[in-house]
């Protein structure tokens, strides 16, 4: 596996590739990697001839009062795990590599950015998730993009950028890799002492109530905030959304998406599932 830090080796090496006429995928990640993101590396190593995996903890999509400076950082056990999973190219670039002085283009998308983690962390958030991907996608020019479900909001959002802007990549969303007790792999995870830990259970809880009064024809939302408030959690927002606007809806009669995020001690967790739509 090749360390690469700048644009120009990065595309090199893929340019490289496309030549033999090798398939691209490219996995974007912060880092602090865990199954999650190993699952990833894994689904683009069965896809996709040349495997890229960027390391880019991105600073514009957090908030000054967020965990920015604090965030796990670890680049030589990443480094060993990626090339453990077969990764090709692990581009790991200085800050200042991707926004250079005088940088002062934003990708912004209306609607579904305006909502949820939108709403709660604040428009930058993604703002900031557009314009790195669509700047990661015009670097590597990945024939496919891997993302991690538990993202769901982000997903939706890398999907209207590619679809709005005609970008030629196809973006696969794989699947939640949870603990066994249900908590959706996160790097933040990492800052839950054993107390919170015991309690961010509640939350993979509280989805798997809603889903199942979804299946018994009840409300959805009561029943999972029930859960949460057995747990001792107040949710910043537990809300039944279209699974692709991402409209509120009172009924999953279509796919919709539950969508918890709750502070749990010194962690600010997302969570999500999936709620395949029953016929009125």
């Amino acid at each position: 596996m090749r360390i690469v830090r700048t644009i120009a080796e990065v595309r090199a090496a893929v340019g490289d590739a496309k030549a033999a006429d090798r398939s691209v995928g490219l996995v974007p990640t912060m880092g602090a990697f865990h199954e999650g993101h190993l699952s990833l590396m894994r689904a683009a190593r069965e896809q996709t001839d040349l495997v890229v995996v960027s390391l880019f903890v991105n600073p514009t999509q957090f908030a000054p009062n967020e965990d920015l400076s604090t965030y796990p950082r670890d680049e030589a056990r990443d480094a060993a795990l990626a090339a453990a999973e077969g990764v090709d190219i692990l581009f790991a670039p200085e800050p200042a590599e991707i926004y250079p002085d005088g940088f002062a283009t934003t990708i912004h998308v209306a609607g579904i950015t305006e909502v949820l983690d939108g709403a709660s962390r604040g428009p930058h958030h993604f703002d900031g998730v557009a314009t790195v991907v669509t700047k990661l996608f015009g670097i590597v020019r990945p024939d496919v993009a891997l993302f991690g479900q538990k993202d769901a909001q982000q997903v939706l959002v890398v999907r209207r950028v590619v679809r709005d802007l005609d970008l030629d990549v196809r973006i696969v969303a794989c699947p939640i890799v949870r603990e066994s007790d249900g908590l959706a792999l996160s790097s933040r995870n990492v800052y839950l002492d054993r107390e919170a830990r015991s309690q961010a259970g509640a939350l993979n809880r509280a989805l798997d109530a809603g889903e199942a009064a979804h299946q018994a024809g009840r409300e959805i939302v009561p029943a999972a905030l029930a859960v949460l408030a057995e747990a001792g959690i107040e949710p910043e927002y537990l809300e039944l959304r279209d699974a692709e606007t991402l409209e509120p809806v009172a009924r999953a009669d279509r796919d919709a998406l539950l969508l918890v995020a709750a502070r749990v001690g010194a962690a600010r967790l997302i969570d999500n599932h999936l709620l395949t739509g029953i016929p009125a």
